[in-house]
């Protein structure tokens, strides 16, 4: 069916529409936590359509060195049918696919668990984003909850792509404007309670000059720290940033919302996490992951504090695991923790604090430590890392 609409000249009639302020609206977006409950599925809006040229923008500005989200022949090379998204620009996507339902209104993102990729996003491909609320915890009507959330992306085709939890602190609505709710339809979670990765794994090898010679799966050995030479000064582009992902949280954007809040979030607007962890990824790829095929997934995630415009973030990654892969020779997984800090170097950090870096900012009370105002960010990794070529 199509439509012909002739157009005609358009006049100005707003100074004959009588003004109501009776008829005003305030639309609201996100959910507080007596709107999260538990069961409850949301359909995010919009959608994200993948291409080469925001793929190839992501992974430079993240200062991503795996040439598998950079280099075309060389990600066919290994199996790809063609350059797939980095893992961090999907995770990225799809968290904030999901603000403008489940995190809009929340005060603080308390982590990230069991953060699985299933499958490769390449050029063309679309993805669609689904939340369950799994659990909410109530601490008074006078106090913010915490809610525990699994969150899904699917592509094109239906499948599913990426899948995590998160936990969000979020104050009760109390006298504030309801939000918009959401459609009163029943919408099916696509989740995989056990999950089986797609993975091409050609096992190619192209070139010898593309990757550094020390980042092979033999290049690892539990207990090894590595001190990412270089930082990130972030600038006020974190806020276009932002909006390039989709992430709708005024938080990151909003100077009059963020300086109306209390406490230490009140200022200038907080880089949102996402864009930290993607800078931290970056900031180590050229030392851990050159030779990743795959990025498993990240577990037991937490932003420790947050980051502004002017903060430069640095990292460091400590070696925990290595294992063999059955029906995989070529490859072997290796198990990592990812320290971020900020206005100090990750080699004056490890100098200062020791092996304080790497324990849990939340253990730290129970431990009689002090935390550690320096550190941002911890994270635990999988990669699958290829073995040196004979």
């Amino acid at each position: 069916m199509s439509v012909s609409l002739k157009l005609t000249p358009q006049e100005e009639i707003s100074a004959d529409i009588p003004i109501d302020l009776e008829k005003t609206r305030q639309p609201q977006y996100g959910r507080y936590l007596d709107e999260l409950d538990p069961g409850q599925v949301f359909e995010h809006p919009r959608g994200y359509t993948f291409d080469t040229a925001n793929m190839l923008d992501f992974a430079r500005t993240y200062l991503q060195a795996n040439p598998l989200y950079l280099n075309t022949p060389y990600a066919r090379a290994h199996g790809f049918t063609d350059l797939p998204a980095s893992p961090q620009m999907v995770f990225n996507v799809t968290l904030s696919l999901g603000v403008q339902n489940d995190s809009e209104k929340a005060i603080a993102n308390l982590g990230y668990y069991q953060v699985q990729f299933i499958r490769a996003v390449y050029p063309g491909d679309t993805l669609r984003a689904f939340t369950k609320v799994l659990e909410r915890k109530d601490r008074g009507p006078d106090k913010p909850g915490i809610t525990r959330i699994r969150t899904v992306s699917v592509n094109q085709n239906d499948e599913v792509v990426l899948q995590y939890e998160r936990k969000i602190m979020v104050a009760w609505r109390g006298d504030r404007l309801p939000t918009t709710p959401a459609p009163d339809v029943a919408v099916a979670f696509p989740g995989e309670d056990s999950p089986q990765v797609q993975l091409p794994l050609a096992g190619g090898h192209i070139g010898t000059g593309l990757t550094g010679p020390n980042t092979y799966f033999e290049d690892f050995t539990p207990g090894d720290i590595i001190v990412h030479a270089n930082g990130r000064t972030i600038t006020e582009e974190h806020m276009a940033l932002t909006y390039l992902v989709g992430n709708s949280h005024p938080l990151h954007f909003d100077r009059i919302f963020s300086s109306s809040l209390s406490g230490k979030m009140s200022g200038e607007p907080i880089v949102y996490g996402g864009l930290v962890f993607a800078w931290l990824d970056g900031l180590a790829s050229r030392d851990v992951s050159e030779h990743a095929v795959w990025e498993l997934g990240f577990t037991e995630g937490y932003h420790t504090q947050p980051a502004f415009a002017g903060d430069t973030v640095g990292a460091l990654s400590r070696i925990l695991a290595v294992e063999d892969v059955p029906g995989a020779d070529g490859h072997g997984i290796v198990t990592m923790q990812l320290i971020g800090v900020k206005n100090i170097s990750a080699a004056a950090a490890l100098e200062k604090y020791g092996a304080d870096l790497f324990i849990k900012e939340d253990s730290k009370r129970g431990l009689g430590v002090d935390k550690i105002t320096d550190k941002i960010f911890e994270i635990e990794r999988r990669l699958l890392i290829k073995r040196r070529p004979r």
